[in-house]
């Protein structure tokens, strides 16, 4: 199914999609494709890494569980968090000193939930569940990120493109553009 083109609807599509995969994860501490990360380091990186950025716009987001101590709680709390945000502020203007000024439900779908989406990738692959990620969405993604290509790479986000055939699914496409490998497995 597609995932809603409404940003308050996309977000909790995706944040159901990457709560249902938390939601099986048994193994923390499992690697992650992400270099050095687990499979606890792509949730603390989401619930971390956003609530800095909405605060540097002037927007504060309440402060959950840690995900050192229970990823799942943070998980939880922090997707309820966003969710009512883009539901109850979605409409306000946001102004953000590095990313500029949109309607913050933009802002929400534009940096957080295309990283939620990317990021479900991630976990999936470290606790050997199926990403599921949408192929419709992961090609607008992808397309929106190739005229900006240099200035990603040179934010320092990205690593280099991985090479794969243009004929692999969207996904694949999608990761090996951001810097991960499709073929990449846990180690044995």
């Amino acid at each position: 199914m597609p995932l809603p083109e409404a940003p308050a609807e996309r977000h909790a599509a995706v944040a159901d999609g990457f709560g249902r995969l938390v939601a099986h994860t048994t193994d923390w501490s499992a690697p992650a494709p992400v270099d050095g990360w687990t499979a606890r380091d792509v949730v603390a990186h989401l619930v971390e890494w956003f609530p800095h950025f909405l605060a540097a716009g002037g927007v504060e987001l309440a402060p959950g569980p840690s995900a050192s101590d229970d990823p799942v709680a943070a998980w939880r709390h922090h997707a309820s968090a966003v969710q009512a945000l883009v539901e109850q502020r979605g409409e306000e203007t946001f102004s953000h000193p590095h990313a500029g000024t949109d309607r913050l439900a933009d802002v929400v779908d534009r940096f957080y939930t295309s990283d939620v989406f990317m990021h479900a990738w991630d976990l999936a692959l470290a606790t050997g569940q199926e990403p599921g990620l949408d192929a419709v969405h992961a090609t607008r993604l992808l397309e929106g990120m190739r005229p900006i290509e240099q200035l990603l790479r040179d934010s320092g986000h990205y690593g280099p493109a991985v090479p794969v055939a243009d004929d692999a699914p969207a996904a694949d496409r999608l990761m090996a553009f951001v810097g991960r490998d499709p073929a990449w497995r846990p180690p044995a």
